[in-house]
């Protein structure tokens, strides 16, 4: 099992003067942290006008600042908005060469599509269109970081002249690509496409089998025909995070903030919105349902343990029962709604010291019996690929250099 955390930035009001600057200040000390304590990925989205609920419209910046101070921890856009409309393709393919570089090959590269109309709407984005574009732009993004040259494209998403796209990548055949899932129907898509799953919905064991099921049932299957030049298996589960000695003093430091976290998904779909005027965190603090102290009594009365939000014994069953429904990953979203950076810290070093080591014990060995058992159906699943043809030099076309107009009209005569 390898263990991520994933920021969204997010900024309840009321802001105060150095709110936004103390938010991101504090995300790169606790991916320092992390990064120390032998976390595996720091996970950052994209996300565009999400007052409130993220404030992370430039994941590449975060990501280049962790890069330079941090070691071991691999980054990763989880997701990194791919349709035209949010960031050229060739951008992007330069952007995550770069960043890759920077890192020393710990980059991973997730996909995703959007899903408010504030985003889609903010850039002209059809959305019955959004899948169908960004798994198009994400197949030629894979081709422009492994192409010399790229011999160009003309697409229903965009299209571009043959252009050598540079820098290239230090990982081989570029960084291994995952898509955001929230439901059955996207992990479908991730698996089809080869890439990992980033399964962004809190599920519990059982249905965490059901997907994980699915995915690699698929993996294994000729439906798999891979739109980058690698097959990444790996299914990622996203979930809630807050540890402490003290069951109810994880639940006080950590539920609300995961609850706002749900509420806001739902909310920035279903509910109209105010450019400048948000009142996300207001709203969801009305609509809440019961108080800390009141989940705290209905959960002793039950007998029932937080679910990521809990003591260390907690937490490790938790995982347990990942673990044993096929995850490859646990994401904890450590950072959300008013979390404070203090007890975020405590949390991700006290899971490092109780709950991890043994967990980080077992991981190699599982995750080598994994890829041999993957390994002829990858190999399948890449051969079913259908490659964008290279061009041999002579058919590389001249660009031809600028001339004075007088001069292009003399020499057309």
């Amino acid at each position: 099992m390898r263990f991520g955390i994933f920021y969204e930035h997010q900024l309840p009001r009321p802001w105060n003067e150095g709110d936004e600057a103390r938010l991101f200040q504090d995300a790169l000390e606790q991916v320092k942290l992390a990064d120390r304590l032998g976390y595996d990925y720091a996970w950052e989205v994209e996300h565009h006008f999400l007052e409130e609920y993220s404030h992370s419209s430039a994941p590449e910046v975060f990501l280049a600042a962790c890069a330079a101070l941090t070691t071991n921890i691999r980054l990763g856009h989880g997701i990194r908005q791919v349709i035209p409309q949010y960031n050229h393709p060739a951008r992007v393919a330069e952007a995550l060469a770069t960043l890759d570089i920077v890192s020393r090959g710990r980059l991973d590269f997730g996909i995703g599509e959007g899903a408010t109309r504030l985003e889609l709407g903010g850039f002209g984005i059809p959305a019955r269109e959004k899948r169908a574009l960004a798994l198009e732009a994400a197949e030629q993004i894979a081709n422009m970081m492994t192409m010399d040259p790229y011999p160009g494209y003309e697409g229903r998403a965009f299209s571009m002249p043959c252009r050598n796209v540079v820098p290239k990548p230090v990982q081989k055949p570029h960084p291994p690509m995952w898509m955001a899932c929230t439901n059955r129907d996207t992990i479908k898509v991730a698996a089809q496409s080869g890439v990992g799953a980033l399964a962004f919905s809190f599920l519990d064991p059982e249905e965490a089998k059901t997907w994980a099921d699915i995915y690699y049932g698929i993996i294994r299957s000729d439906d798999c025909r891979p739109i980058g030049h690698g097959v990444n298996a790996q299914l990622a589960m996203v979930s809630n995070f807050s540890v402490h000695p003290d069951r109810d003093e994880a639940i006080r430091r950590g539920q609300e903030g995961f609850e706002f976290f749900s509420y806001a998904i739902n909310a920035l779909v279903a509910h109209d919105a105010v450019p400048g005027r948000s009142t996300l965190f207001a709203d969801f603090q009305k609509s809440r349902a019961a108080s800390d102290e009141e989940i705290i009594r209905a959960r002793k009365a039950a007998k029932v343990n937080a679910n990521g939000i809990g003591t260390p014994d907690d937490i490790r069953e938790h995982i347990r029962g990942f673990q044993a429904a096929g995850v490859d990953q646990v994401i904890f979203l450590q950072q959300a709604g008013r979390n404070r950076h203090d007890h975020i810290c405590e949390s991700l070093e006290l899971f490092a010291a109780e709950v991890m080591p043994a967990f980080k014990a077992e991981a190699t060995e599982r995750e080598a019996r994994k890829a041999a058992e993957l390994a002829p159906f990858i190999e399948a699943a890449l051969a079913r690929k259908e490659r964008m043809p290279a061009l041999a030099d002579h058919e590389i076309p001249v660009v031809p250099a600028s001339r004075p107009k007088a001069q292009v009209n003399e020499t057309t005569r």
